[in-house]
């Protein structure tokens, strides 16, 4: 036990201080912002990258064709049932009593 005690008090009187609180706190957050500026800078050289990729993927592709604004809606009334049901349900209220007045293609 005596043995014990000699090394602790020889471990104890090597001369080490502890580190200060501040020095701790300062260290973890210029880790932080150090790291969250290297995430930037990588997302900033990756979107340059994929950016010269995409342009000659896109003069590749093929154009979508507009869709008409006059042009009538297919299966309206299988439409108009799913988004009643789903106004119903998000509502908590049976389908029967909703009435739809209007329903326009936006």
């Amino acid at each position: 036990m005596e043995i014990m005690k000699n090394l602790t008090l020889a471990v104890a009187n090597t001369g080490k201080t502890a580190t200060p609180d501040w020095m701790v706190v300062v260290m973890g957050v210029g880790v932080v912002f150090v790291g969250l500026i290297l995430i930037i800078l990588i997302c900033k050289i990756m979107g340059l990258f994929f950016k010269k990729t995409a342009k000659a993927d896109n003069k590749t592709a093929t154009p979508v064709a507009p869709v008409a604004t006059n042009a009538p809606i297919a299966n309206r009334q299988e439409i108009i049932a799913a988004v009643t049901a789903a106004c119903a349900e998000d509502m908590g209220k049976d389908i029967s009593a909703l009435r739809v007045i209007s329903f326009k293609k936006l």
